[in-house]
């Protein structure tokens, strides 16, 4: 089963300074009937104007990973990590028992990144923060391993967190085709981030997304690239 989900149906929250898209109920937007998908609780589209950002906060209890699309995203945390990340790169922390950070735009141009939260499956653990410098061309027309669970040995992604997703990305050229599977008593979460493209004919448009389960799916671009990612989990009950 596909669910197509219209970016202009989306939360948003615009503060002049930040502008994002919610695909899940987060700070100003709220549905009580879009909390989550699986273990997948926030999802947000941030384009952060330059020399601006987010200010020293805390996080608990959660894996988060950020993924930049254009600019430069700079991280800083109370345990000392200082990094900034360019587009197709990504950090990833988890929050266990706790952890502040900021993420601010020092560039000159604006920062546009997926900001990922997933439910851990354990409770207060370690903090932990790390990034990996993905080369942009590796995803060309096939998926780029970024995160798996920590207990998953089989998927080579450098991303390891607590919780029992895949998380892939990858650019289409056009006139391209890609499969992906997502088997029994598991579902997927799609983002496309730049361009169009069809998912088992169904087409997506910049931003849009799709929930599938227990679907395999084809990705076909017509006559542009499309970048996308992908979060694979188990099926929630």
């Amino acid at each position: 089963m596909i669910r197509y989900i219209d970016s202009k149906k989306m939360g948003r929250g615009i503060h002049g300074w930040l502008d994002s898209h919610f695909h899940f109920s987060f700070a100003e937007y709220y549905n009580s009937k879009n909390i989550n998908f699986g273990v997948l609780r926030v999802l947000n589209d941030d384009i952060v104007q330059s020399q601006t950002g987010f200010d020293m906060h805390p996080h608990k209890d959660m894996e988060i990973i950020s993924y930049v699309v254009e600019g430069e995203l700079s991280h800083e945390d109370t345990h000392g990590n200082r990094r900034t990340l360019t587009r197709g790169q990504s950090q990833y922390m988890s929050a266990g028992t706790g952890i502040w950070h900021s993420e601010y735009n020092w560039g000159d141009k604006p920062l546009r990144f997926l900001q990922i939260w997933i439910l851990p499956a354990q409770k207060n653990l370690k903090p932990n923060y790390g990034d990996y410098g993905f080369i942009f061309e590796d995803r060309r027309n096939k998926w780029l391993p970024l995160a798996t669970s920590i207990a998953n040995t089989e998927n080579s992604a450098p991303i390891k967190v607590y919780a029992d997703i895949n998380a892939y990305a990858t650019v289409l050229s056009a006139n391209t085709r890609l499969d992906f599977e997502v088997g029994k008593n598991r579902q997927a979460y799609l983002i496309l981030i730049e361009g169009s493209m069809e998912i088992n004919g169904i087409r997506l448009s910049t931003r849009d997304a799709a929930e599938i389960t227990e679907e395999n799916i084809v990705l076909a671009t017509a006559n542009e690239d499309a970048h996308a990612l992908i979060i694979e989990m188990a099926k929630s009950e």
